[in-house]
Parts: structure tokens; sequence; C-alpha cells
């Protein structure tokens, strides 16, 4: 990256919440940015934040080269991330042409760097191993949001090395902090509003919305060329994480749980009674696939060779339910203090 200092960084994804905070960081830190946006809202909160921004998509091969012009670093966060489609062909073609888009256009613009943010779902790790950046692949797929990002992955690998670009990938697993409200953020807001009334007792790992950030931005800096790193908090159980929230705010509610056959065959009702009024079923079976596989991931090559710190789960997990509370997403006051 010799050279690409004094360069604008472009963020990819700058809407969303991995990309939003990449972006964050650099206007803190005083850098010069770019933000690439499709049209709408969130290209217009954008521009009033004063950033320097192209609208385009990575499905669109010109608009990331003009956006790319005379940019170091490229943060490439951008991606669909869904369960229970009925049709993943869409998030198919962001995830794995657009990625590829992105590492032709940094090839062309003649960029420093690519962080590529992938997915610790890629590693496909087998049922009670430890997902590690060098962990053998299972060999099959647990929902079509894996396969995507996996095959993103290899595609961004392999052009990034035929087409001689620099690119250090980023494997998170599930961000949480103020601002998501989706995935496992909506089982903590549920759990606290009483209406979490089932669940599989199943492992979850967690990071920092902060210390993801922090992740992508080393990457930049430290991270060596073609090689990714995990990045990834902690990792505890459904059971412990309820156990966390009750104890951070003095509610608890009783919670059924489910047997994984149970909770298949449920599933399995739910997409099928959604599929007959053709609409999109709120939980599926890869959706509970995922969750009874369980991930427990090692998030320590990015401490060793990048210095990242990562945040006690505790700290996450009050900070993020107290910004519920501030926008009203919880329906019962947390405690003072």
């Amino acid at each position: 990256m010799a050279g690409s200092e004094q360069r604008p960084s472009l963020v990819i994804g700058a809407t969303g919440f991995v990309g939003g905070g990449v972006l964050g960081q650099l206007l803190a830190d005083g850098r010069p940015v770019r933000a690439l946006a499709r049209p709408g809202p969130g290209a217009d909160a954008l521009r009033e934040r004063g950033v320097d921004t192209v609208t385009g998509d990575v499905l669109d091969p010109a608009s990331l080269e003009a956006a790319m012009d005379g940019c170091g670093a490229v943060y490439h966060a951008a991606g669909v991330n869904g369960f229970c489609l009925p049709d993943p062909a869409p998030m198919m073609r962001a995830n794995v042409d657009g990625s590829a888009n992105v590492i032709a256009a940094a090839a062309r613009a003649g960029a420093g760097r690519v962080v590529y943010t992938s997915s610790a779902a890629a590693l496909g790790e087998a049922r009670g191993t430890v997902g590690r950046e060098d962990s053998p692949h299972r060999g099959s797929f647990l929902s079509a949001y894996e396969r995507s990002k996996y095959l993103a992955e290899r595609r961004v690998l392999a052009d990034a090395e035929r087409l001689g670009v620099e690119v250090v990938c980023v494997s998170p697993s599930s961000v949480q902090g103020p601002g998501r409200t989706h995935g496992t953020a909506r089982l903590l807001m549920q759990y606290v509003n009483g209406k979490l009334r089932f669940l599989v007792d199943t492992r979850i790992s967690f990071l920092d919305i902060g210390d993801c950030t922090a992740g992508h931005l080393l990457a930049a800096e430290k991270g060596a060329a073609g090689q990714r790193y995990v990045l990834n908090g902690a990792t505890f159980t459904t059971r412990e994480l309820l156990g966390m929230v009750a104890r951070e705010t003095g509610i608890e509610h009783p919670v059924r749980w489910l047997p994984g056959g149970a909770a298949l065959a449920a599933a399995a009702v739910v997409e099928g009674g959604a599929k007959a009024s053709r609409r999109q079923p709120p939980v599926c079976r890869e959706m509970i696939r995922t969750m009874l596989h369980g991930h427990r991931y090692d998030g320590t090559r990015a401490e060793r060779e990048l210095g990242l710190r990562y945040t006690p789960v505790a700290q996450t997990i009050a900070r993020t339910l107290r910004w519920y509370s501030d926008h009203g997403y919880l329906t019962r006051p947390l405690p003072s203090g």
C-alpha cells in the first residue's frame, strides 16, 4: 500500500451496518474517504454528512471503476445476507458476481488494496469443530447465503491473484452492536420484550461492531495479501446469551427450548404455509439448520497478526440494549445506571 496513504479510501456498502462502521471510523480519523451507494435515502444521507458519494452498484462495473478512480484502499462490504428467500439468485449475483466486479474494477483503476468482507460462514467447518482460517470445508452448505459467501470468497481470491490485485479477506462472525436490528439482534429484543417463546439451544459466535470495524482497518494496514482473517470476539450458547441479557436488564421470561427435530418440523410447516400464500416465511429449514449446526470460531489470528483487541461481550450487550431502549425498540424500560 505504499503511496496510497493520502489517496481516498472507497467504502462499498457504506449504507450497511458493517460498511457504515468502516466509513464512520475513517471519517472520525480524518482520512479522505469516498462511498459507493445505490440511489435512494441511504445515498442522500451520506451526501448530507458531506461524504463524497458516487451513485452505483456492484453489478454496474462502470460505476465501480468511476468510484475507485484515484483511490487507495477499497473496502468491499456490500452484499446480501438473507434466509428463507423465495429466489436466492439475486443474492448469488450480488455476492458472487458483484464481488468479482469489484476485483476487476480495482485492477483497472489501480487501487492499492481491497479489503473484502467475507463471512465466517464461508469457512464451512464441520459440526462440533472450531472454525479457523485453515479449516477444511465440510463439503455441503447449510443455506443459500453460506453457499454465496463461500463461492464469492473463492472467486475474489482467484481473480485477485490472476489480475494482480492485493486483497485481504476478513471473515466476521455474527456482528452485533448499536444500530443492528436484524438477525441475532431480533432475538435480544424479542426476549426483553417478552415475545421470544421458542428457541433451540445452540452455539453463537459474536463480534462487536467496533471490533469488526477495527479489524477491517487493521487488515488494510497489516494484513497479508491473499489471506483471510477470522474476526470473532466470543462464543457462547443461546442459553448463556439469554442469561447475560437477564443479568443486564433484570428481566427474565420463560422460553421453551425445542429439540432440533421439532424445530425443523415446525419450520417446514411455516415454510409450506408461506409458499402457499406467496410470501416470505419468517423462519425456514435453512435458518434452523444453520442454528442447529452452531458455530464456534477462532479469532486469535487477527489478534496475533493484526493487533486486534476484542471487546468483552457484556459491554457489547449493555451498550446495544441501551441503544435499543433509547431508540424505542424495547417495550419496557431498562434499569437506570
